[in-house]
């Protein structure tokens, strides 16, 4: 579990949606395409080099698990914190950006490909003020 406190694990089955890392296989992944995602993409690559669980117990810190509506999953939020500022796009063709690619999806934690957006861009104003000063992205 890598660090992860009870505490935290109960909160984020309550509240907060977090698939753990060890959870994905590049060749499970459903995608609606003939051939199986190539391992030597950046992106599939870069996957397997974050710290996926020691940014989400950061994030996660910053969340609240007794109120309002249920979490976008963290590892969307972190992936697609990662692809915005690996790219330096904007908060609307982030999301666009990962809806239409299969391997930033996959990067995200999808377990299959999904044509619609992961989530309304206007996320990332609220994922700005929890995380402050504090970037995630230079945890990295």
């Amino acid at each position: 579990m890598q660090g992860f406190t009870l505490n935290w694990l109960i909160n984020l089955a309550l509240m907060i949606r977090y698939t753990l890392s060890n959870q994905f296989c590049l060749e499970l992944f459903k995608h609606p395409f003939e051939h199986v995602l190539a391992k030597d993409n950046l992106w599939v690559k870069l996957a397997d080099l974050v710290p996926w669980d020691s940014l989400a117990n950061i994030y996660a810190k910053s969340l609240s698990s007794d109120s309002g509506q249920l979490s976008v999953d963290i590892r969307m939020v972190i992936g697609a914190l990662i692809i915005k500022h690996k790219l330096t796009l904007t908060d609307r063709d982030t999301v666009a950006l990962i809806s239409e690619n299969v391997y930033m999806q996959y990067f995200c934690g999808l377990k299959s490909f999904q044509s619609k957006l992961p989530f309304d861009a206007s996320l990332f104003v609220d994922i700005r003020k929890r995380l402050g000063n504090e970037n995630l992205v230079w945890h990295l």
